[in-house]
């Protein structure tokens, strides 16, 4: 007789994961943005609202502007500390009910620099969410700072710096996000070599709305361990060979891909490619605040776009935790936990 666990697959959000690229602003609960907008008086555009979540495209620099219009006026809701603090908290429920152990999130400090009173007392706060956060969930919880490739890489250094003196202190990374067809990634070579220095591991966004060519200019001179996104490395097998040699892991964030117009559905993310391959994949929700998908749901579409068996999804899993920084305990447990899932 079959196996019954075979026949019926397994509940997704039981499968302990890693969440390795989540934004924050684009963490947030879509009833929260309600919320908060409601309370402050903040007229909200129809696409975060009565439409969400929002068609998008980033086809091109007009269909870029307009999601980055809708993030910029989702981060404008946060206007007190308490706001920061619930965000972080619910984006640790969010992942915990979708069976998280472990998040890195991402954020640019100088994004909110104006409104809590610099970058370093944002940094702060953002810390001391996160270790209430942590306490009352159960999440670990760790701290990529990102900095923004469409301002000038002089502001890149100064983040670097700032996430170097909290390495071990809850910062784990550094990244560079936006839209990587701005600005020239080589400007921001010496705001990498600052975090490396400081053994921030070094993750900034490259091959999503790039191909394969600003994929290796992310690993030859920003020296990338791992990539956001990076799933357009697909499109040529010598680099992704390079890839699979150099351990560099690739942070897939599905939903998202399909979303923003770089491919055309789910079933065209080239997941089953790069494993093939030997890559190492970290599916990510990436902003389920405009994207309307979260942690689970990545691993959910996937299986269904690409027929998953229940063994591939526990691989992604254990390579969620293979790429990330959660300490020793954490990944031991879930190892020994995602083994009791599958079994």
């Amino acid at each position: 007789m079959a196996d019954q666990g075979a026949q019926q697959p397994r509940e997704v959000s039981r499968l302990p994961k890693a969440h390795l690229h989540l934004h924050f602003t684009g963490s947030m609960r879509h009833g929260t943005l309600l919320e908060l907008a409601e309370r402050d008086g903040i007229v909200l555009p129809d696409s975060l609202v009565e439409d969400w979540p929002p068609l998008l495209s980033a086809a091109d620099e007009k269909g870029w502007f307009r999601f980055q219009r809708l993030y910029d006026v989702a981060r404008s809701v946060l206007r007190t500390p308490d706001d920061v603090r619930r965000l972080v908290l619910e984006a640790a429920e969010d992942d915990v009910r979708d069976g998280g152990r472990w998040l890195e999130i991402q954020v640019d400090p100088s994004g909110y620099a104006a409104r809590f009173g610099g970058i370093t007392a944002f940094t702060d706060l953002v810390l001391d969410c996160v270790r209430d956060a942590s306490g009352r969930t159960g999440l670990g919880i760790a701290v990529v700072i990102a900095a923004n490739r469409t301002r000038h890489p002089l502001d890149a250094r100064t983040l670097a710096r700032l996430a170097a003196q909290y390495a071990g202190r809850g910062v784990v990374g550094f990244g560079l996000s936006n839209d990587e067809r701005r600005g020239r990634t080589e400007d921001f070579e010496g705001a990498f070599r600052i975090a490396e220095r400081a053994g921030l591991v070094l993750v900034p966004h490259g091959g999503e709305l790039r191909g394969p060519d600003h994929v290796r200019t992310c690993l030859e001179r920003l020296g990338a361990q791992r990539l956001g996104h990076g799933v357009r490395s697909a499109e040529d097998p010598a680099l992704l060979d390079r890839i699979v040699e150099a351990g560099v892991a690739l942070e897939v964030c599905p939903v998202s891909n399909v979303s923003l117009g770089v491919y055309s559905d789910l079933t065209s993310v080239p997941l089953p490619q790069l494993l093939a391959a030997g890559a190492t994949v970290a599916l990510g929700a990436d902003d389920p605040l405009l994207f309307g998908s979260r942690l689970a749901g990545q691993y959910a579409t996937m299986r269904a776009a690409h027929d998953l068996d229940d063994a591939t999804l526990a691989r992604l899993a254990e390579m969620s935790f293979a790429a990330s920084r959660a300490p020793s305990d954490v990944l031991e447990a879930a190892r020994r936990d995602i083994a009791a899932w599958l079994a």
